[in-house]
């Protein structure tokens, strides 16, 4: 389409992979690849009229979806704010992604 618009919102992207949020819970990646990212907000504080993440679980996660949820995390940290947990979630990613995991 003319002016690189998609009718269809595609919704945030951070360093070229998409990111979903429903409600504490953020995904990263695309679900039709091998591996996503999931980071949960665990805990926050207010700085003036905002909510600030001040613990977030970052958790690499296999989409296959014959396995358990249990059996999905391949590797899990948590961070003490929403940027280093985006940091962590990119680079865990790229390199799974890459077969550079494991």
């Amino acid at each position: 389409m003319a002016g690189g618009k998609n009718s269809k919102s595609e919704g945030l992207i951070y360093r070229g992979r998409p990111l979903r949020r429903a409600g504490n819970m953020i995904y990263y990646g695309t679900m039709t690849d091998q591996y996503i990212i999931m980071m949960q907000v665990l805990d926050t504080k207010k700085e003036q009229d905002l909510d600030v993440a001040t613990k977030v679980s970052v958790q690499l996660q296999l989409t296959a979806p014959d396995l358990r949820n249990r059996d999905r995390v391949v590797k899990r940290s948590e961070k003490d704010s929403l940027y280093s947990a985006m940091d962590v979630a990119a680079v865990w990613l790229n390199r799974a992604l890459s077969g550079k995991e494991r």
